[in-house]
């Protein structure tokens, strides 16, 4: 895949692409170019079929994303234009949230305001020991727009979300992985072998059942524990019927790896 900004890297290896934000000198901040480009990358990761799992890392060794470039925000045009910026390929958020397959974030150095919620729409975060996190936006006059106080209390939970939100300070990497926002903490020479190592080991699994256990997980977390529950046995029941499952099985009799298909 081709990208406009070249602030933007996109490259696919044995079953995993690799977003990375390209902007080391602005702290990976986002302009509306490079939103342009992940909104892109997030359909190309969901069409190739050759493709069954993401990393999103940032380039350098200071920042894995610092949000929204400051500028973009005033290229968002009228309060209603800002309201629908999802439908201008201004939100780089809502295709990665809304990914099918799942994603790990690579975290190294900053983590902060749009960077967080990137990070925040990844199923499995990695992270370095140097890493920072935050949402500062509170200190400028607004807060996030796209997902801080909806989905952050749900990783992290409530008190903790509202202490990082509310104060807008920065945390370290080993506050992340004591409230779970992190569940890997490396360090920085074995970051993106481990991010590699872990895609690769989603990738192996059957793309229909580990997108169907991705979007159950994603769903029933804003529903009744009934509700959830109906849903998974609804996928499990369809999973069941694939000829994925059915290799599972049999390569299972015969002591062998099995060859997903997706199918």
């Amino acid at each position: 895949m081709n990208t406009g900004s070249d602030k933007i890297k996109f490259s696919v290896d044995q079953g995993v692409a690799t977003l990375t934000i390209a902007r080391p000198d602005k702290l990976n901040a986002i302009t509306a170019a490079m939103a342009a480009d992940i909104v892109a990358a997030c359909r190309e990761v969901d069409r190739n079929d050759e493709i069954r799992a993401l990393i999103v890392a940032g380039e350098g060794d200071r920042a894995f994303s610092a949000g929204s470039d400051i500028n973009m925000l005033d290229d968002l045009g009228t309060p209603w234009e800002g309201r629908n910026r999802a439908l201008y390929d201004r939100d780089y958020i809502d295709p990665l949230l809304n990914l099918r397959k799942p994603a790990i974030a690579a975290i190294d150095g900053y983590c902060l305001g749009g960077g967080l919620e990137v990070a925040m729409t990844c199923d499995i975060r990695v992270a370095t020991e140097r890493s920072q996190f935050g949402a500062p936006e509170i200190r400028r006059g607004w807060h996030a727009g796209s997902g801080n106080t909806s989905i952050l209390p749900r990783l992290i939970g409530y008190g903790n979300a509202a202490r990082w939100i509310l104060t807008g300070d920065s945390f370290p990497a080993e506050e992340a992985y004591r409230v779970g926002f992190v569940q890997e903490l490396v360090a920085v020479d074995e970051l993106m072998p481990r991010a590699q190592a872990l895609a690769e080991r989603l990738a192996k699994n059957p793309p229909i059942a580990l997108q169907s256990a991705k979007n159950i997980i994603r769903q029933s977390q804003g529903t009744a524990v009934s509700v959830g529950l109906a849903w998974e046995n609804d996928g499990y029941t369809f999973c069941m019927a694939t000829e994925d499952a059915r290799e599972g099985m049999q390569a299972f009799a015969e002591k062998r790896e099995p060859n997903f298909k997706g199918r």
